[in-house]
């Protein structure tokens, strides 16, 4: 919840970003993934509403995938406090990573936006014996005891598990790394091995799969949180799995403790989420077949939140007596990722 109220001041066009041209936000089509209270929503409509043209605040359309029921009727009061609005704006309750649900390709250009949705997205965990020993999957079954659970360990099987792997490890796979250093990397781990795991934005994936696949012409907008404080699980990209006991916050050294009662935070690893998405564009498939002069099909930027705001948001709004400013000096753990199309279609 952190960004919503602010969100509105920027989100519908991007300076020197742009690749939905006038002509098109004549009618704009939004997406909002996971959209919470609605607090989002209705500050962008709030905005179009005072700032752009009415014709474009006319013809709008804000569509609300939510899976939470209770959650999507709280949004359509949000929404409903401007009575404008609701002409404008419906909730669709469902998956948004459910392919059946989206219907027909849709080739119009659009936004999507995903506000702290990537941290609860479900992620897959995989762990290898040494540096370059095979990636296994991480199975949990019960102890005969049936009230403890381990982990068990498996080859790679699970089809989406392996193509998280194959973009992770993409560029390792297909640089001309030589002879020598390999050898020198197996030599290494055989002298001092060690243990790797690894979490994986398995929900992420399936869900860019599907909306690259739904919306081929989206312009994504995704703010989440980069990195989480006093992580105790290991392993690369672990969450923060956390509950409340006697009014005190708890944080769990396993996940395999948490039986239920707890929240479980990932953090985003934006790098590979810009792998994910030119995956899931056909990007990276296309530099595998050795035909990546068609160019790429989609332009990315990472940046700080502190940046985002002070390129698309009104920081001199925010700023109090003393010099603090909210917007710029808070969610220092926070950024935002920008994925808009190209004209590299084919």
């Amino acid at each position: 919840m952190f960004l919503f109220k602010h969100l509105s001041v920027s989100v519908p066009v991007f300076p020197g970003f742009g690749f939905i041209g006038r002509e098109r936000m004549k009618t704009p089509l939004i997406y909002e993934i996971g959209g919470g209270s609605g607090t989002c929503a209705k500050g962008i409509l709030d905005y179009i509403m005072l700032n752009a043209p009415t014709r474009v605040y006319n013809n709008m359309t804000y569509i609300s995938v939510e899976i939470s029921p209770s959650l999507a009727e709280i949004q359509r009061q949000t929404v409903g406090e401007v009575r404008t609005h609701l002409s404008k704006f419906r909730v669709e309750c469902r998956d948004a990573a459910d392919r059946s649900g989206w219907g027909d390709v849709d080739q119009q250009p659009c936004w999507v936006i995903m506000l702290e949705v990537l941290d609860n997205l479900p992620h897959d965990l995989i762990y290898s014996e040494n540096q370059v020993s095979p990636w296994m999957e991480v199975w949990v079954g019960k102890k005969h005891d049936r009230e403890t659970h381990s982990e068990l360990f498996k080859p790679l099987q699970d089809s989406l598990i392996t193509r998280c792997v194959e973009i992770m490890d993409w560029e390792k796979d297909h640089s001309n790394q030589s002879g020598s250093v390999s050898m020198a990397r197996s030599i290494w781990s055989k002298v001092f091995p060690k243990p790797r795991r690894c979490w994986l934005p398995t929900g992420c994936l399936r869900l860019l799969e599907v909306l690259h696949g739904v919306l081929p012409k989206m312009s994504l907008i995704a703010s989440d949180f980069s990195y989480l404080p006093d992580v105790r699980i290991p392993g690369e990209r672990a969450p923060l799995v956390s509950t409340k006991k006697n009014g005190s916050s708890l944080d769990y050294g396993s996940y395999l403790d948490a039986k239920g009662d707890a929240d479980i935070f990932f953090p985003t690893d934006f790098w590979l989420l810009e792998r994910i998405d030119h995956y899931c564009s056909g990007q990276l498939k296309m530099h595998k077949d050795n035909s990546s002069k068609q160019g790429k099909k989609r332009r990315t930027i990472t940046l700080d939140t502190s940046s985002f705001m002070e390129e698309f948001g009104l920081p001199t709004k925010t700023r109090t007596k003393d010099g603090y400013n909210p917007l710029l000096d808070d969610f220092k753990n926070t950024k935002f990722y920008l994925s808009v199309p190209t004209h590299n279609i084919k």
